[in-house]
């Protein structure tokens, strides 16, 4: 060992050593930026730092012209890589994007606001939806009820159930086409009448109207529990609602704010198309299976029947894992029964480590 290092030393000093020193410039504009804001976290100071400040250090009084090493190195680099706008970048309006597609259409309110709680002729709505939406509420409020006559997309057309045995009360809502908003055309003031029976739940109290009014609890807390719906039903509009109106609302609620099962579904390949694009390595498997109608079956339609996928990371790390694995899976409990499995490792230090994951009908051996 000692005569092969002092073989290493004679030889070492034998090689030649060539001495390189680098000069640093630093450019006019480089003197203007304070040592300071790089080490600030600050959104605008930040983008600061890479505006580019005029010979007096004043950004309103600059010319706006970059050094001519600076613009010698931009061309360059222009050159090297050119960009060429997307044809429909080249008619694209900014101004256009922020400007209301329907201004006159603008002015109207959501859901009217009155001082004593009525309808008033002349009054606008932004929508058919507001307009349905405010009679329900009025009704609910009141504790009477009505009946639709005409429900078209230009007209809204309603009358008190007791119509004709003693209350007058009926309203016509349209459309006006020059003002985008619809109008309250016809009305005849308040109630006169009474509900006949009482009763503890209400005919337009639906769970449309009970998921717009729970939405944002649900939002906050998608575990939120029936009973706790039906108790804010009761605190907001006074009436006990069933609780399957009340469970029904929920998953209303729940569609509305983070998207339907089936939609979920839908999206399914897309969002494994994009895992793959973005990570190519990963592996996909998809199985379907035809789909059908009672005992028919449905042409060009199939639907998914198990999927599986595992990410390269994962896949790589098994050959580092004991020559073990489990499969473990959870049951799927949505509208869409099935079960989630899991191939799980275990490495040298007795880590969990997944594998693979797959969405199958259950735990069964084809599976």
């Amino acid at each position: 060992m000692q005569e092969m290092f002092s073989m290493y030393i004679k030889n070492r000093s034998q090689i030649s050593f060539i001495e390189l020193y680098v000069e640093f410039e630093q450019s006019e504009a480089d003197r203007n930026i304070l040592q300071e804001d790089y080490n600030s976290d600050s959104e605008e100071e930040f983008e600061s730092n890479y505006e580019f400040v005029g010979p007096y250090g004043d950004e309103d009084q600059g010319d706006g012209t970059m050094a001519p090493d600076v613009t010698e190195v931009a061309n360059a680099l222009a050159n090297e890589v050119p960009f060429e706008e997307p044809s429909f970048m080249r008619v694209l309006d900014l101004e256009a994007m922020h400007v209301p597609e329907y201004p006159e259409y603008m002015t109207a309110a959501e859901v009217p606001i009155v001082a004593n709680g009525e309808f008033a002729i002349g009054m606008e709505f932004s929508s058919r939806e507001a307009v349905i939406k405010a009679v329900k509420e009025y009704t609910i409020r009141r504790s009477v009820d009505y009946r639709v006559y005409e429900s078209e997309p230009l007209t809204f057309y309603a009358k008190c159930t007791q119509y004709g045995s003693g209350c007058d009360w009926v309203i016509r809502v349209s459309l006006i086409s020059r003002k985008y908003c619809w109008v309250i055309r016809r009305y005849n003031g308040s109630h006169t009448c009474t509900r006949a029976t009482i009763s503890q739940d209400h005919s337009k109290l639906d769970s449309i109207t009970i998921a717009e009014a729970i939405k944002p609890l649900v939002e906050a807390d998608p575990s939120l529990k029936v009973k706790s719906v039906i108790a804010e039903v009761q605190s907001k509009f006074n009436y006990t609602v069933s609780y399957q109106k009340a469970w029904l609302a929920k998953q209303r609620a729940v569609e509305k704010i983070f998207g339907g099962w089936k939609a979920s579904y839908e999206a399914l390949p897309i969002w494994f198309e994009a895992m793959c694009h973005k990570e190519p390595s990963a592996v996909v498997h998809f199985e379907t299976m035809p789909a059908y109608q009672g005992d028919n079956l449905v042409g060009d339609i199939r639907v998914l029947h198990r999927v599986f996928w595992s990410y390269y990371p994962c896949i790589r790390a098994f050959r580092h894992c004991k020559p073990i694995v489990q499969v473990d899976g959870t049951h799927l409990y949505g509208k869409y029964k099935g079960c989630l499995l899991v191939a799980v490792s275990q490495d040298g230090n007795n880590n969990i480590v997944p594998i693979a994951f797959a969405i199958v009908e259950g735990e069964t051996s084809d599976a």
